[in-house]
């Protein structure tokens, strides 16, 4: 395993691409740097060189995240501009839920001999569309020839002091739950993918685009973390599941309450076509990159203040408890937890 993360882009001929494009590695280097804006001041060397520098006080937020085709994506059903985008959002949304700003971001990349230099640099659009829009700056990253296409992403974000980061442990009894946006877009949208489920166009739309672009909460993150969250989770594994997570690491019980869990509109129809109910869709579903936060109860409504002035709706889903693991009920009585999505297995 390489331990240079900022790497460059430019390959090493013994990793020679066998892709049959009009420009070659180094040509590809130049074109991608031209693309890219200015870096900010922290950074002192970023693509182009065979390692990046940056300067920045505080604590460093790191995490790495892999997409795979086949498994994460089919290139027969997103293009790559929405393929390049969902890989750093993913990692960025691992940011939010630390309350972490997005900083720098490094890709590494396996090309497959199919795809062609127009979608490459398609990828790189979505990409780098993405990092404009949330302040990420692309500054390395590597690229081999392989067999399918796969994007592990490493991002880096800043805060002032270690301590500033919300973790999944610091979950107290008698917390708040809270759950930015909406549930069970993302994988009512993956339903649609695979189905000609008769819903309205729009919804329809709306729902492929929530699976294919998802968008990281970063500024809710930030919000939440300045209202004095005890501990936070990105939900990409299903909320139940990642309920459990922060269950698991504060030693708590987090109780759910079924008849307020926030479903995305159009939910309920692909749900209906599909046979399944739609809160399973939305307990178990994943890939919705909202945030599940536990908050002290008298912060609740400050948050949902300042969450709500970044235009992101913020909702009471249940409390934390002494105990232990995750409970889902509704005023007809307990309810199943679905397992969610375990990418293992």
């Amino acid at each position: 395993m390489r331990s240079d993360t900022g790497v460059t882009l430019a390959t090493r001929q013994r990793r020679r691409l066998d892709n049959d494009w009009a420009m070659g590695e180094f040509d590809l280097l130049r074109r991608l740097r031209d693309a890219l804006p200015p870096p900010p001041a922290r950074v002192h060397v970023g693509v182009g060189d065979d390692a990046s520098v940056t300067a920045g006080g505080g604590a460093l937020v790191t995490s790495v995240d892999v997409l795979v085709q086949g498994i994460h994506f089919r290139r027969e059903t997103a293009t790559p501009a929405q393929i390049g985008h969902k890989a750093l959002a993913a990692a960025l949304s691992d940011l939010a839920a630390m309350g972490a700003p997005a900083g720098e971001a490094y890709i590494a990349m396996t090309v497959p001999p199919d795809l062609s230099e127009d979608e490459f640099m398609d990828l790189l659009g979505g990409v780098t569309e993405l990092a404009s829009a949330t302040g990420a700056t692309l500054a390395g990253g590597d690229i081999s020839a392989g067999p399918i296409l796969t994007l592990a992403v490493t991002v880096v974000g800043r805060l002032p002091a270690p301590g500033d980061a919300v973790r999944r442990d610091g979950a107290l009894p008698g917390d708040a739950l809270v759950i930015t946006g909406e549930l069970g877009g993302a994988a009512a949208g993956l339903l649609l993918l695979g189905d000609g489920a008769e819903i309205d166009a729009a919804l329809r739309q709306a729902l492929i685009t929530r699976q294919l672009m998802p968008q990281p909460r970063l500024e809710a993150g930030r919000a939440l973390a300045a209202a004095g969250a005890h501990a936070m989770i990105d939900v990409s594994d299903g909320l139940a599941a990642d309920a459990g997570h922060i269950a698991a690491e504060s030693g708590v019980h987090l109780a759910l309450d079924a008849d307020v869990v926030p479903l995305a509109g159009g939910v309920a129809e692909v749900a209906a076509t599909a046979g399944t109910d739609p809160l399973d869709v939305a307990l178990g579903g994943g890939e919705d990159y909202e945030l599940l936060a536990a908050l002290p109860a008298d912060e609740v409504d400050g948050a949902r203040a300042a969450v709500q002035a970044v235009g992101i709706p913020l909702t009471v889903l249940g409390e934390v408890r002494v105990g232990a693991g995750v409970s889902v009920s509704s005023a007809a009585g307990p309810r199943h937890v679905p397992k969610g999505f375990d990418q293992l297995s």
